[in-house]
């Protein structure tokens, strides 16, 4: 199983970006075709978890979500919606740059590699035929990413296969919630910024990264039966199982779960508890990971004096 993966794919949503990513110099537009769907698929009752924090003037919804999703879940009703309809504004992860320049610009220095090594320098021989064919399956030049620091073309093979079977960015719970709050003139903010979100893998050290390319490069067919596992959790509000099926990675990887998870969920309860300082309601959605297992962000707004209480419907 590729433990690399679950961790992402629970826990930063700039992941899905790296399959529309088009970057000035790169020589390729990284976009993928979603599979086709039917017009009549069928509609998936889901009610992914959700929890509340509140005080005497205000109230602070955390909400769990997966970063690309396959058409025809039904998420958005329910208590979710009545959550998000409740809410005075909504935050995020990060808020994704509408401007795909702008989001280039922001990508660029930290996705090329300034070194003057190359992706195929920083591979054996067998390595780098594998990565090679792995880029050529999914409709991208061998050569592509050459140039680039082994986190991006990595991120890039762990989303571009998804689409392949369905899923779609566009399907994702940001994506979505941040259409209903443009819709409603809901304010959005970001917990954090795209460009710190990506210094989170561009500070991993070489061999980390080399691991993360060759992991992905590895495990590319078995994508997409783990991601089903974990939308079928997370649809089911099971973060508790949810959190099971991410252990081995958590056990495997201690720094990428530290960097990713842990550090992260510690500074965003900081900010749910200044925020509460603050009148109003507020709608918070990040990836379900972060709501998930020991060290999970109810578990550090515990110790900082707060209850986050599982909102059952």
């Amino acid at each position: 199983m590729n433990k690399w993966f679950k961790t992402l794919a629970a826990t930063c949503a700039v992941i899905p970006f790296a399959q529309c990513a088009v970057l000035p110099g790169s020589n390729v537009a990284t976009a993928a075709e979603p599979a086709p769907v039917a017009a009549a698929a069928a509609v998936t009752d889901a009610d992914p978890a959700l929890w509340v924090v509140k005080d005497a003037d205000t109230t602070i919804y955390l909400f769990g979500t997966v970063h690309v999703l396959k058409p025809g879940f039904s998420w958005f009703d329910e208590a979710v919606k009545d959550a998000f309809d409740k809410s005075d504004e909504m935050m995020l992860e990060l808020v994704m740059p509408e401007d795909q320049a702008a989001i280039a610009k922001t990508m660029m220095p930290l996705a090329m590699d300034t070194t003057g090594k190359t992706i195929p320098s920083r591979l054996t021989a067998d390595e780098l035929k594998a990565y090679q064919a792995a880029m050529v399956s999914v409709g991208v030049p061998a050569n592509a990413f050459d140039s680039f620091e082994p986190w991006f073309p990595a991120m890039t093979l762990s989303v571009l296969p998804l689409t392949k079977l369905g899923y779609d960015p566009e399907q994702g719970a940001e994506k979505l919630l941040t259409k209903f709050a443009k819709d409603s003139s809901k304010p959005v903010s970001g917990l954090e910024t795209l460009e710190e979100q990506l210094g989170f893998f561009d500070k991993l050290p070489e061999t980390q990264q080399v691991a993360f390319l060759n992991s992905v490069v590895k495990d590319m067919d078995k994508l997409g039966p783990m991601l089903d596992k974990m939308v079928v959790l997370w649809a089911k509000g099971d973060p508790v199982g949810l959190a099971v099926a991410m252990n081995e990675s958590m056990a495997a990887t201690p720094e990428l779960a530290t960097m990713l998870l842990y550090d992260r969920n510690q500074r965003w309860a900081d900010q749910i508890k200044t925020r509460m300082d603050k009148p109003g309601t507020v709608f918070i959605a990040v990836g379900a990971g972060h709501l998930a297992g020991d060290k999970s962000v109810q578990d550090y707004l515990k110790t900082r004096g707060l209850t986050a209480t599982r909102v059952e419907y």
